[in-house]
């Protein structure tokens, strides 16, 4: 149903071209949104792994044919290829086709992982201090870049280059009071955006899962017991995920819930640390996918999320307050979150988060 309600109020044809399709970024729907004057690269790119969770789930001609229309939909509104400046972008989309390739054969997206490959591991500059920059020339080195492209590098077979991420990440961003991950750090200047957000955790407690796999060394299993467990502690309440936002916000808590999905199915080891580790990982997808069921609005049949999974969703009444980007690049929120098609990806990435944790008997 998730999957459904997305189908039909936000996947239109690009520019009314056969064979296309590409995610709207609002609903109810400006005229510049329609005609994706508007539409937000990374926002896509978790679409089409919403799409590879889908196809996978229940494979059908028609999912695999989707997931083919967005992946080319991607290419053609990108305009200059498959990359851009923006080095957490060009990660996630990287996460999205790798699967894609994996799992569904979708061979035509092989070329797009060589292009965004390539950037991803040159960007690394521990000349800078870093790290990866947030985009190409920035000062900015942060979590929500070297968090997904170590991901999608570890995909890739740079375990080494991946795990150097990690160590980076665990070195630079943790803070040493709360055990959570901080947002960023500008270099040369050494100064700290202190901010915490569910995505930063999210993907690290993902990265963490990866390599240690890849690598079986002990101090990626002690960092991901140690920041789950904080985040079990401090980000969620009766082990539902606190908060969350609309615009580029609406995807944090579904990005951390992918993750917690990962650490569940994934994460190496037979020790009592490590089971329970995947239990209380999966514990928490679960409660949150409960509440968020609970609290959505059916609107002809077919879910609305809302933007909190703890509070009952709210209906947008028209376009006002549409996401625009703010000076710093991120996307603000609709008036009336619920109309971000980034709210309702969240909802449908943990809806398939939990099934899978479900379907492992998690």
């Amino acid at each position: 149903m998730a999957e459904s309600a997305i189908a039909s109020r936000h996947l239109r044809a690009l520019w009314a071209c056969p064979g296309t399709e590409l995610g709207v970024v609002g609903w109810p729907a400006t005229k510049r949104e329609r005609g994706f004057a508007h539409w937000h690269y990374w926002w896509q790119a978790h679409l089409i792994d919403c799409a590879v969770d889908a196809a996978n789930r229940q494979p059908t001609p028609a999912r695999r044919k989707r997931l083919r229309a967005l992946t080319r939909s991607h290419r053609l509104r990108n305009l200059t290829g498959w990359t851009n400046r923006y080095y957490d972008d060009m990660a996630w989309l990287a996460i999205a086709l790798e699967r894609a390739v994996r799992t569904q054969r979708i061979t035509e997206a092989r070329g797009a992982l060589v292009a965004l490959e390539k950037p991803l591991y040159e960007g690394w500059a521990p000349e800078r201090g870093g790290g990866l920059p947030w985009r190409v020339g920035s000062d900015f080195f942060n979590t929500p870049a070297n968090g997904p492209a170590g991901i999608a590098l570890a995909r890739l077979g740079h375990h080494a280059r991946a795990q150097e991420m990690a160590d980076w990440l665990d070195g630079t961003l943790r803070d040493p009071r709360t055990g959570l991950i901080f947002d960023g750090i500008h270099l040369p200047s050494g100064e700290m955006e202190r901010a915490i957000f569910s995505y930063c955790q999210g993907v690290v407690l993902g990265l963490e899962t990866e390599v240690a796999m890849h690598t079986g060394e002990a101090r990626h299993l002690e960092r991901v017991h140690r920041l789950l467990t904080v985040v079990e502690g401090q980000l969620t309440t009766n082990g539902v995920v606190d908060g969350g936002g609309g615009g580029d916000g609406g995807l944090f808590n579904g990005i951390l819930v992918r993750n917690l999905a990962q650490v569940a199915l994934m994460l190496p080891g037979a020790d009592r640390e490590q089971r329970a580790d995947r239990r209380k990982a999966a514990a928490i997808v679960r409660a949150s996918a409960k509440a968020a069921w609970a609290n959505r609005l059916q609107v002809e049949g077919e879910p609305l999320f809302g933007h909190n999974w703890q509070k009952s969703a709210t209906l947008p009444g028209g376009s006002a307050g549409a996401g625009r980007f703010t000076e710093g690049g991120s996307v603000s929120a609709s008036r009336v979150p619920e109309r971000d098609l980034s709210v309702q990806l969240s909802g449908w990435l943990l809806m398939e988060s939990a099934y899978l944790v479900s379907a492992a008997g998690l």
